[in-house]
């Protein structure tokens, strides 16, 4: 169903999925396989058994055997080499003794068997190079989910002052890697966080995420100023994309108590979630994405917001609210925040995620990700102490 990676938490198990690919995904590769196996066996023996049943109680004489070339060009989709031509050749054998009870010439017997045989041979070859591009995508796959790990490493539940969630779901299932990108990292001027789009997939996309992600995290720590850190992420990118590349993105950054910055290039507005109120963060003066403000000459704007204990804020990408179900309606995020907005950020991003796939219908179609940062109250805090103390510890 889901072509879902989540970013699980923790530096060990970062190096654990880059050593082992996801148990889940094998294990739905095994079942998905096993099943192809069944269904070709299935449909064999059904089709040995109308063939022979035909050739016996029929006077069609030859003309029902080339069926039971369905066997081996059916497995050839899912199973082995060795078990195509052990199906193979027991249609072979097969049509060998009904061919002898239709009694016809030797010569159409021996054209028939004879084609049956080299349909058996070539359905083996095709499994034999159907197995040889498994092992490669398999090969991909790994390497393109180490690089996905290597760039959007994983986030813990408590940055700085906040509580975080993140949920990374790519469309391209079969590589395991999109162009989404998100980063938070604690800095000498407070928290700093940015979720962006990559314009393209795949492997061009990879390249461009490295950039923004290297320079975002290195002028994090360099620049006092946020616009600043947004400034040196766009010359870069002025000197290294394409006329036609860019990249959307909203970098946001908490100074000081109460205050949240945030600076919006081109992406969907956050969605601050206060007092069970979910209000949209439109820019002020909107600016073009990263990378094309050579096209347009205007400078992004810093925006303020106030941000109490209690407050949230949503980052995410158009693959969220542009992921439309069966009628082609759009997935609607600010009412379902609203709706799973608790004091508990992964339960929120889970809700929303697990929402979101059942709205599509199961598969994405657009890389999508979810960044939930909370501030804790005082009551969330002194809870939090007193469980980690443990009983017994006031004795």
């Amino acid at each position: 169903m889901s072509q879902a990676r989540d970013h699980h938490h923790g530096h060990r198990l970062k190096h654990a999925h880059a050593r082992r690919p996801d148990p889940a995904s094998w294990a739905a590769s095994l079942d998905e396989s096993r099943c192809g196996a069944y269904i070709a066996v299935v449909v064999t023996v059904l089709t040995t058994s109308l063939v022979a049943l035909l050739v016996c109680i029929g006077d069609a004489g030859l003309s029902w055997l080339p069926l039971l070339a369905v066997g081996p060009a059916l497995a050839a989709a899912t199973c082995r080499p060795r078990s195509v031509l052990g199906i193979g050749f027991l249609a072979v054998a097969l049509g060998a003794v009904l061919a002898a009870r239709t009694g016809e010439p030797a010569r159409e017997q021996a054209v028939t068997l004879s084609a049956l045989v080299a349909v058996t041979l070539a359905s083996g070859l095709a499994s034999l190079l159907r197995g040889r591009r498994e092992r490669v995508l398999a090969a991909v796959r790994s390497v393109a989910e180490t690089a996905q790990n290597a760039l959007l490493k994983p986030v813990p539940a408590t940055v700085g002052p906040f509580q975080v969630a993140v949920r990374y779901s790519a469309a391209a299932a079969e590589a395991r890697i999109g162009g989404d990108l998100y980063a938070l990292v604690p800095t000498p001027y407070g928290v700093r966080l940015i979720v962006g789009d990559v314009r393209g997939k795949g492997l061009p996309a990879v390249g461009t995420t490295a950039l923004v992600l290297g320079v975002f995290r290195e002028a994090a720590y360099d620049e006092p100023d946020l616009l600043d850190v947004v400034e040196r992420i766009e010359r870069s990118l002025a000197r290294n994309l394409g006329p036609d590349d860019f990249v959307t993105a909203v970098v946001a950054g908490y100074p000081q108590p109460g205050r949240m910055e945030v600076v919006n290039c081109g992406h969907a507005p956050p969605l601050l979630v206060s007092h069970s109120n979910v209000t949209a963060v439109e820019p002020t003066h909107p600016a073009p994405p990263l990378g094309l403000r050579a096209l347009v000459g205007r400078r992004p704007s810093l925006q303020v917001l106030p941000f109490s204990d209690g407050d949230q804020l949503l980052l995410y990408t158009d693959g969220v609210t542009e992921a439309r179900d069966g009628m082609r309606a759009f997935y609607p995020l600010a009412e379902r925040v609203a709706r799973h907005a608790c004091a508990e950020p992964s339960r929120t991003v889970a809700a929303l995620h697990d929402e979101l796939l059942e709205h599509v219908g199961g598969r994405l179609h657009d890389d999508a990700a979810l960044v939930l940062l909370r501030k804790p109250t005082a009551a969330d805090t002194a809870a939090a102490s007193a469980v980690a103390a443990g009983p017994g510890t006031g004795a």
